[in-house]
Order: structure tokens, then sequence, then C-alpha cells
């Protein structure tokens, strides 16, 4: 199969899924300003006519967009690595995980707040409406080792979105403890802590190759 991503984008929560399955992927590189495939120079909206990430094309070519859809495609595709929900309940309850990640802190929290062309209002406005999500996290997490009893896909998301609180500096976290334990935690993963490592130096990259254009 074949996963489209950007650098330390949401696309990054399939690659530690994938990573934690033990499952085998090539992994092709989208800029996200250019929407270029670095590989090959090809125009990543022939594949996604939004140029959005992650895109996923399984091994039957069937091409599958937007995150958490493909995060439990990856679940139950591999469930030896014991990511997916094991009853209907916790499936309800993987879905509401991979929902509220997405809505509340991926779209609403941290997007706007990332957004460097944003007037300094926004930032003030989102951060006035989204941080009790952040103190509904933080609550929720205090003794919890993952977000459901095992570590599952809403897992490799939540990881992914909260490692870029390095680069919301507006955010204190020292008053999410809980969260912050757990980030911490999900780091010290080796699918995590690769998929964080490798990533980073692409993102890297990515931002000297846009410097030098």
């Amino acid at each position: 199969m074949d996963l489209y991503f950007s650098p330390l984008a949401c696309s990054m929560a399939t690659r530690i899924a994938l990573y934690e399955a033990g499952a085998d992927a090539t992994y092709l590189e989208v800029d996200p300003k250019t929407k270029q495939v670095q590989r090959d120079g090809s125009d990543f909206r022939d594949v996604n006519s939004l140029g959005l990430v992650p895109t996923l094309r399984t091994d039957d070519d069937v091409v599958l967009t937007e995150n958490a859809a493909i995060l439990q495609y990856v679940a139950e595709r591999f469930p030896g690595a014991g990511m997916a929900a094991e009853n209907a309940q916790e499936r309800a309850r993987l879905q509401q995980w991979l929902c509220f990640i997405g809505t509340e802190l991926h779209k609403g929290l941290f997007l706007p707040l990332l957004d460097r062309k944003a007037p300094a209002d926004v930032h003030a406005y989102t951060l006035k409406k989204y941080l009790s999500r952040l103190d509904y996290l933080n609550r929720y997490l205090d003794g919890r080792a993952f977000v459901l009893d095992h570590f599952s896909v809403a897992d490799a998301y939540l990881a992914t979105v909260l490692n870029w609180s390095m680069a919301t500096p507006m955010i204190d976290f020292k008053a999410y403890p809980a969260v912050t334990a757990y980030l911490t935690r999900m780091r010290a993963r080796p699918s995590i802590a690769r998929a964080m490592a490798e990533e980073l130096e692409l993102y890297k990259a990515e931002i000297a190759r846009h410097k030098a254009a």
C-alpha cells in the first residue's frame, strides 16, 4: 500500500499505525505548498483532488481519504496489532474519540494556532473557545494509559496532534499534567518515537527546500 503524507502533519498517525502493525508500505512525501510528490515530481492532486493528506492507496488499488477512515482501515486490516475496537461498544468509543480529536483538537484548537497568517484576535478567540477541550481531555486521561483500554489508532492520532504543541507556545501545557504525561509516554513508544524522529528530519528538509525556492 502507498501512504501519501506530509512531514509532521496528521498523516503521521497512519505512519505510526503502520509501524505498530509491522506493515509493509511505501511512504510518498507530498509538499504541502506545491502538492508535488517528492519521489517523482507528480501532482498529488491527480490522486486526491483536494490535495489533502493522508491519502492511502490500498493493495487493491482503492484510494482512501480522511484520517479517521484510514486509521480504522489500517486497524482492521492488521487485527494482530490490536489497534482496533474489540466489540460494538468499544467501536463506538473509538469513533467518538477519533471524531473528538479530529474536530475539537486538530481542526478546532491547533489548526488556527498553527496558522502563522492568522490575526492575533483569531488566536485569542481560539484559545478562549477551545481550551476547554484540553480541560476535558486532561480529566479523561488522568489515571489512564491510553484513550481506550489498550493502545489503538486513537492514540496514534492523539499523539500526532498533541505533538504540535511544540509549535504552540501560547498554550500553557503545565495546566494539563495528565495530557503532558500522556504525550511523554506516547513519545517513548517505539512506533511513535520512530515516526516522529523520521518525520522531523523530513520536515527540516521541507523547510530548507522552501527557503531555497
